[in-house]
């Protein structure tokens, strides 16, 4: 458990490093990421959150610091004005662009394990998730 806990840390770090440049945490960017794989259909707070790698991100405040780089637009939903829609916009698109090869040479070590080695490891992780609610309470 630590190694897995010590690996996350140690990858967290060199994703910082290669969105610094960019000004963009890993949750915003995730959040981008969540936003284009929406393609353009208009997402609610509740559906990015579900969809987040950390569980614990404070989503609605990623979301404004991201209204305020023009990198996402929320606007009232026409049909319940309680819902906010987000999508991404072109600065937001252009952002991801600029950040695809430092992401991809962030992920260089992952290459270094065997396509075998990482199907057999994401089982065991799934595995290990099955029954994720057990100890989240």
């Amino acid at each position: 458990m630590l190694n897995i806990l010590f690996t996350a840390s140690w990858f967290n770090r060199i994703q910082l490093c290669a969105m610094r440049d960019a000004d963009i945490t890993p949750p915003q960017y995730n959040i981008l990421r969540i936003l284009r794989g929406s393609k353009n259909i208009p997402m609610t707070l509740g559906d990015i959150s579900s969809r987040m790698i950390d569980k614990s991100s404070n989503t609605s405040r990623l979301i404004d610091k991201l209204v305020a780089k023009d990198w996402v637009s929320r606007e009232p939903n026409a049909l319940d004005r309680r819902q906010m829609q987000i999508q991404i916009t072109e600065q937001g698109l252009e952002v991801l662009d600029i950040l695809q090869n430092p992401v991809e040479e962030s992920a260089e070590p992952f290459k270094k394990i065997s396509v075998e080695d990482a199907k057999r490891f994401n089982t065991i992780l799934d595995n290990m998730r099955i029954n994720k609610n057990q100890h989240t309470k």
